[in-house]
């Protein structure tokens, strides 16, 4: 085999000492001429915290930010400003996230506190709207002045806080004015004397309650109005309900006359009689009209065996009153109307009508409102009759 002898070196002179020095080694890799070293990395807690603070968690976001910014400082890594980003970030988030939680927790909690008080509540849950007339219901603690109270159906021979006497759609343009708050509750107590007509009977604690529509569920559609007879100072069993269907065709006929007369009756203007001569002057009109409609039922059943006594006794009385509403109805001033409505009122005696309603077959137990209303134009209502509604909205 023959040898290039420009590619292999002889061999080196015998004898110590002597040798060929080794052959150049090859360079290596390195960066191409002209360049400098390459820049410093970027932070990767930098990012972390960004990405933390708005997707994940931002107090883990929070911690990375300052981790970031601690290297940086140390090491001369890049990424500062994302540091510094991330980190306001995850502070606002984890601000955000506080106060949500904040929230959550107070609103859960809450709503476990009232849960454990609906626990006790007996009954079957139900949207308070879906109540009939003649439904009887609970509601936690008793309080039928809550806004919506959570309702608990339950039969009407037990225990309960209140029994639905109607349940009507209204209409209107504000349910928060004055007159939607008066037809309302003029609604309710016409719905409560069909409902139970003999008012002598209720009990004493009974209460007027009704349940209107919000501005806000107004505009939600919601258009019902509930009517309640409340029971809620003391235990009570049974149903109040004692309708037409209920009574003899007398005892209707008359207990819708001497309703009519004492809902007009309660229902004086609110403004004072100097202030609105002419509004007290039609409310006496209506009186005198509502009187004249119980006059024509007692003239009927003056010949009834057991009424032959009750039944004049108390139309002479009414024929009295009448004079005088009719009176008071063409009044000149406040003064001269205050003496006729005080004449009116001392020509009814509550005596007179206890004998009426006994002969009836009615309740002759006289209610305490209306004993505490004998007080003619002196009394804070405006004279005699059912006290002022229990409202709940």
């Amino acid at each position: 085999m023959e040898y290039d002898p420009l590619s292999i070196p002889p061999s080196p002179p015998p004898g110590p000492g002597h040798s060929w020095p080794p052959p150049t080694p090859q360079p290596g890799w390195g960066p191409p001429p002209g360049h400098g070293p390459q820049p410093p990395a970027l932070n990767g807690f930098a990012l972390a915290s960004l990405l933390a603070g708005l997707l994940c968690f931002p107090p883990l976001g929070v911690a990375f930010g300052i981790a970031a910014l601690v290297q940086i400082a140390k090491k001369g890594d890049r990424g500062k400003a994302l540091a510094i980003t991330g980190l306001v970030v995850s502070v606002v988030m984890t601000g955000v996230m506080v106060f949500a939680v904040g929230r959550f927790t107070e609103a859960v909690g809450g709503r476990l506190d009232g849960l454990s008080e609906y626990t006790e509540v007996e009954g079957e849950l139900r949207d308070i709207d879906d109540l009939k007339a003649g439904d009887c219901f609970n509601v936690p603690g008793g309080d039928l002045f809550d806004e919506r109270p959570l309702a608990y159906a339950v039969d009407c021979s037990r225990v309960h806080h209140g029994e639905v006497t109607a349940s009507r759609t209204v209409s209107g343009a504000d349910p928060d004015s004055n007159e939607a708050d008066r037809a309302a509750e003029d609604a309710c107590w016409k719905a409560q004397d069909d409902y139970a007509m003999d008012t002598w009977a209720l009990p004493e604690f009974a209460e007027m309650f009704y349940f209107a529509p919000s501005q806000e569920s107004w505009s939600q559609g919601d258009r019902t109005l509930l009517c309640v007879i409340g029971t809620t100072e003391e235990e009570w069993r049974g149903s109040l309900r004692r309708d037409a269907g209920m009574l003899k065709p007398e005892q209707a006929a008359f207990l819708r006359a001497a309703n009519g007369v004492e809902f007009v009756l309660s229902r004086p203007p609110d403004e004072d009689v100097d202030d609105a001569l002419q509004k007290h002057q039609a409310w006496a009109r209506e009186m005198h009209a509502a009187l004249g409609e119980e006059a024509k039922v007692l003239q009927q059943d003056a010949a009834r065996p057991g009424l032959e006594t009750a039944v004049p006794a108390q139309l002479k009385e009414i024929e009295v009153a009448r004079a005088a509403w009719q009176r008071a109805s063409q009044a000149r001033s406040g003064a001269e109307f205050a003496r006729l409505w005080d004449r009116a009122l001392a020509a009814m005696s509550l005596e007179t009508e206890k004998a009426l309603r006994g002969a009836y077959g009615l309740s002759t137990q006289i209610p305490q409102w209306l004993e505490d209303s004998q007080g003619g134009t002196e009394d804070p209502e405006g004279g005699p009759g059912r006290g002022s509604s229990s409202e709940a909205v």
